[in-house]
């Protein structure tokens, strides 16, 4: 056979499984895939949805202070919003996502999508503090499930090679709206009052709901499992690995993150009216942390990538540290806030593929459980960071909350080499075997 007869031979191969995959994906009720295709209206469709449910949990951050003031209660007690969001999700979020196995994937994101937009409502028109806490309980009970569905949708609207970039990017959903609706968010408050920043999220996800009920495919329903069954994935100690180290580099961030506006504003000096503007500049940081760990997921299978990028934690512990000392000059203290926005997400991808390879090599019917871990565990350091945030402020003081955000960091990297203990053990094992 000649070269040009071996090179015909294979394109006809090529087309014939292609037009397979897509006949394939057609039969099961999803959209044929194309190689040379990432950004697709589903993929923009679900981590749009990210975007979302980050602009909600984080816009907090941003109008804190007009919150505070326009419901007459502390800058502490609107801070506890965090933390009790928090709280609520970290538990809700395994939960919710054993529970949705049992659904229709499309019916059930839809679902959770409505029910945000009435937590997002009960935001606009709280009439008072108890009010805005009850909504935000609502918002906080189907956020992470909410996401973990959304993973789920990975092997219909993205090709084999693009898993990880997927993942990345449905988290960078989250650093999206660092970059571009917390800002945002805060210039209408400062605007219009802080009731329109969630009125502009509620339009959105009405425009959202429509176009997801056009374009994500339909009628899937995941591999079953008994609703307790799914737990034992819990009795796999690199899953407890790949929480632990999550839950520590998530506090580490959040006992400073959350009262980011204040240490800009009275530490390091900024202006009110230029506060959006540092807000961006620390999610134009986030947003490069996600992408960027996108890449560091694609380093090995299982806990490979996560212990791999262990030397990320100590970094951040080192700048945590010089956080007081950086913020007497205006420069330096935004320098070092920059790279701590950097740091804050490197970890997201390589601990998803963590969850997602253990438990499809060890507890399939827990898939998808394990696609909720790693917003569980960021969840959970979110609330033991911005807690323990809290006490410092009022005990210690704004400047001395990066010292306190080290020791989580320090017990993220001790965690990660523990992991690649348990790494080389195992290899070890299997050469023996």
């Amino acid at each position: 056979m000649t070269q040009e007869q071996n090179s015909a031979s294979q394109k006809n191969v090529k087309s014939e499984s292609s037009k397979a995959a897509a006949k394939s994906a057609a039969s099961a009720g999803r959209p044929a895939l194309r190689d040379d295709r990432f950004f697709t209206l589903p993929v923009i469709s679900l981590v749009s949805m990210s975007f979302l449910l980050g602009m909600s949990e984080f816009i907090i951050v941003g109008i804190l202070p007009d919150i505070a003031e326009g419901l007459n209660v502390s800058l502490t007690t609107v801070g506890g919003l965090v933390s009790l969001f928090a709280f609520v999700y970290a538990p809700a979020t395994p939960i919710g996502a054993s529970i949705s196995s049992r659904f229709e994937r499309f019916r059930t994101l839809l679902f959770l999508a409505v029910v945000f937009l009435i937590g997002n409502l009960m935001c606009a028109f709280a009439v008072g503090y108890g009010m805005l806490v009850a909504a935000r309980i609502v918002i906080a009970l189907i956020s992470g499930t909410t996401v973990a569905i959304s993973m789920t949708f990975a092997d219909d609207v993205a090709t084999q090679k693009n898993r990880t970039k997927f993942v990345a990017w449905v988290f960078s959903g989250f650093s999206i709206a660092s970059v571009f609706g917390v800002p945002i968010g805060t210039s209408i408050a400062n605007t219009f009052g802080w009731r329109w920043s969630f009125h502009v999220i509620n339009i959105l996800t009405v425009v959202l709901i429509v176009i997801m009920c056009i374009v994500l495919p339909k009628n899937h329903y995941g591999p079953k499992s008994r609703f307790l069954a799914q737990f034992f994935i819990f009795t796999e100690k690199r899953i407890w690995g790949g929480i632990l180290a999550v839950v520590f580099a998530a506090a580490s961030t959040y006992v400073f993150y959350t009262y980011l506006t204040p240490i800009l504003e009275q530490e390091i000096g900024i202006p009110a009216r230029y506060i959006s503007l540092a807000l961006a500049a620390y999610g134009v940081a986030c947003l490069a942390s996600n992408l960027y760990g996108g890449r560091l997921g694609d380093r090995g299978r299982g806990v490979v990538p996560l212990v791999k990028g262990r030397p990320i934690y100590l970094i951040q512990a080192v700048f945590m540290v010089a956080l007081p000392f950086a913020v007497m000059n205006g420069v330096i203290g935004c320098v070092v806030l920059l790279v701590l926005g950097f740091l804050m997400y490197l970890q997201n991808t390589a601990s998803q593929v963590l969850y997602m390879d253990v438990a499809a090599a060890t507890h399939p019917g827990s898939l998808n459980l394990a696609s909720s871990f790693n917003s569980m565990s960021f969840n959970i350091g979110i609330a033991l960071g911005s807690a323990v945030g809290s006490l410092v402020t009022d005990h210690v003081g704004l400047r001395w909350l990066g010292p306190f955000g080290a020791v989580f960091a320090v017990c993220a990297w001790l965690t990660a080499v523990w992991l690649n203990s348990d790494l080389k053990r195992r290899e070890a094992a299997a050469a023996k075997s």
